[in-house]
């Protein structure tokens, strides 16, 4: 890859919105490096891969076992990410009660949602120069605030936690200059925004990195939607 083209590191890059924003950074001359889980599962990613010159590259990780970030930042530690995200996502549960909720459901979508975004960010921070930027995809619906209709209650456990984390992530003083980003996508049609989303990801994922490239040398911590506006916590 040119070490002049800006670098995109996009965990979770399978298929959905992971993969359709390394398709748009890839279109916008972006050198991409992409994550999937399974290594054995053909994807999207990898057909992006394949035409894109050498511009995009697969890498494995599965976000839920931490034992995979110190061989890849082994892997990575010659690259220079000028775009670190993550895109995780998961949920379960959706119309149950929280106190119905299964333990290990709860842990599930907890862990997937909020803490294993924060350990790939912890693990990778340092290969991001200071004018770089740090992101992880929230949901409007891990707003406290705009929070009136209730429903799919671990899911938006899930997403406020990934916010106070993101929060005290930035808050440390070895952050102060950094650009960071919580993106509210919308709501689209993906296997996990289901069928009757009113967005598409067409639509949607070019506003989402306009967004996120407009917050590059800007330091602090935005919780933004695609429009740019900013969501409450």
């Amino acid at each position: 890859m040119d070490d002049n083209t800006p670098t995109a590191f996009i965990a979770g890059a399978s298929r959905g919105l992971g993969q359709a924003l390394a398709a748009e950074l890839f279109g916008r001359g972006w050198n991409v490096i992409g994550t999937v889980r399974d290594t054995t599962a053909r994807s999207p990613l990898h057909d992006l891969a394949e035409r894109s010159g050498g511009r995009v590259t697969v890498e494995h990780l599965d976000i839920n076992r931490p034992e995979h970030l110190p061989p890849l930042h082994d892997r990575l530690a010659y690259r220079r990410i000028d775009l670190l995200f993550v895109n995780a996502g998961t949920t379960n549960n959706e119309d149950t009660p929280i106190g119905a909720v299964p333990t290990a459901d709860f842990v599930e979508v907890m862990v997937t949602n909020a803490l294993s975004p924060m350990r790939v960010i912890e693990a990778l921070e340092d290969l991001v120069p200071a004018d770089g930027l740090i992101g992880a995809m929230s949901s409007g619906q891990g707003s406290i605030t705009n929070n009136t209709a209730g429903s799919r209650e671990v899911y938006r456990a899930s997403k406020a936690a990934l916010n106070m984390l993101m929060r005290s992530f930035a808050a440390r003083p070895a952050q102060a200059k950094r650009a960071m980003v919580l993106m509210a996508p919308g709501w689209i049609r993906t296997a996990l925004g289901g069928s009757g989303a009113p967005f598409t990801i067409e639509e949607n994922i070019p506003r989402v990195v306009d967004v996120l490239l407009s917050r590059r040398g800007n330091a602090g911590l935005e919780y933004l939607d695609y429009r740019g506006e900013t969501v409450p916590w």
